[in-house]
């Protein structure tokens, strides 16, 4: 007989795991889940330094924080992070992954043939390895939230982001096929497609200068209802991993003040 599936558990009863979480999005996501009651949170970066300062913040509002340093392209990473997470926190409720990589927006010419593999190994390998760890453990548990990052480059077509857009396009429609999965073992999985993100480290990259920065100047002027933060985006997170969307799933979801509809 097959167990029944856990009802959506409540933030302050909850542990959460957010992977890419030193800084930008990441860290938004942590604190606001901290914010929102969460008492147990690990945290994930490559940045020993910049990780353990962002453990700290969290701990000073209250919460059972943990930082694990570790580089999830590697699959062998992954595992570790997720077997040392779960111990940490009695379980893993809650998953988000937002990674991000070292490139910019560069027309497909430009991009030599050797480096397409690089782009893919550093912007999609991360979240389909953690969550191939993570989803066995809440499926065993009947219950639990996943909530990726991709960008509205994989939903609309833009010059100079052939590549990022084929990776994020494949972050999206893997994270809609999980929740089709999932959701006989009570997980909802749900992606986030911001476009630019005011005071991140991966915006100020690719907005400082050269092609990037134009493509991009020219998309902050359609966002009249302004360009999102990342607290913005954890405001969304904290919703999405709450109760109060406990029958929300599959869906890809755009935070761009209006740069697009897509």
């Amino acid at each position: 007989m097959t167990e029944p599936i856990s009802p959506p558990k409540p933030l302050a009863e909850s542990g959460a795991l957010i992977v890419g979480a030193s800084a930008g999005i990441g860290f938004a996501a942590a604190e606001k889940l901290v914010l929102a009651g969460v008492p147990r949170i690990v945290i994930v970066a490559r940045n020993a330094e910049r990780g353990e300062q962002a453990r700290a913040r969290l701990e000073g509002h209250g919460a059972d924080a943990h930082f694990i340093a570790g580089d999830a392209t590697r699959a062998d990473e992954a595992a570790r992070i997720t077997a040392e997470a779960e111990a940490l926190l009695g379980g893993i409720d809650i998953l988000v992954v937002s990674t991000v990589a070292d490139n910019r927006p560069e027309l497909f010419k430009d991009i030599p043939t050797e480096g397409i593999a690089t782009i893919l190994q550093q912007m999609l390998l991360p979240t389909m390895q953690l969550v191939s760890e993570v989803m066995p453990h809440m499926a065993k548990r009947r219950g639990g939230v996943i909530i990726t990052v991709a960008s509205d480059a994989g939903k609309t077509a833009t010059p100079g982001e052939t590549i990022i857009g084929a990776c994020k396009a494949a972050i999206i429609m893997f994270t809609r096929t999980i929740a089709i999965e999932g959701k006989r073992d009570g997980i909802r999985a749900n992606v986030l497609t911001p476009s630019l993100v005011l005071g991140t480290a991966s915006s100020d990259r690719i907005t400082s200068d050269g092609f990037s920065g134009r493509l991009f100047a020219k998309a902050a002027e359609q966002a009249h209802l302004g360009v999102p933060y990342a607290d913005d985006l954890g405001d969304l997170v904290v919703f999405l991993a709450s109760p109060a969307a406990g029958r929300l799933t599959g869906q890809a979801i755009s935070v761009n003040g209006g740069i697009s509809a897509a």
